[in-house]
């Protein structure tokens, strides 16, 4: 399964963004069943970015989302995250391929 969050950041925020993002990245990879991740910048609006990652499972996501270092570490993360749904599976109906 793969999670898209999208994250509206103001400029003044974006470099201190990045930084969050890498601690959060590295605190995901400890979890088991994490696969990969990464972050990006929209071309049409700058203010506008996604963090997707990629999961053995639904299970695996969210056994992550529960462990302490996640939540400190995605905490100034999620701060900007937009409120809507983001979990996703392949459409295959499978496990996102590595």
């Amino acid at each position: 399964m793969f999670v898209v969050t999208r994250l509206r950041v103001a400029e003044s925020d974006a470099a201190g963004l990045a930084a969050d993002v890498d601690a959060l990245l590295a605190a995901l990879a400890a979890r088991p069943g994490y696969r990969d991740g990464e972050v990006g910048r929209c071309t049409d609006d700058p203010a506008l970015w996604a963090l997707v990652t990629r999961w053995e499972g639904v299970g695996a996501y969210r056994r992550a989302l529960s462990a302490a270092e996640v939540k400190i570490a995605g905490a100034p993360v999620w701060l900007h995250a937009l409120d809507e749904p983001g979990a996703y599976l392949p459409q295959d109906g499978g496990v996102a391929p590595r």
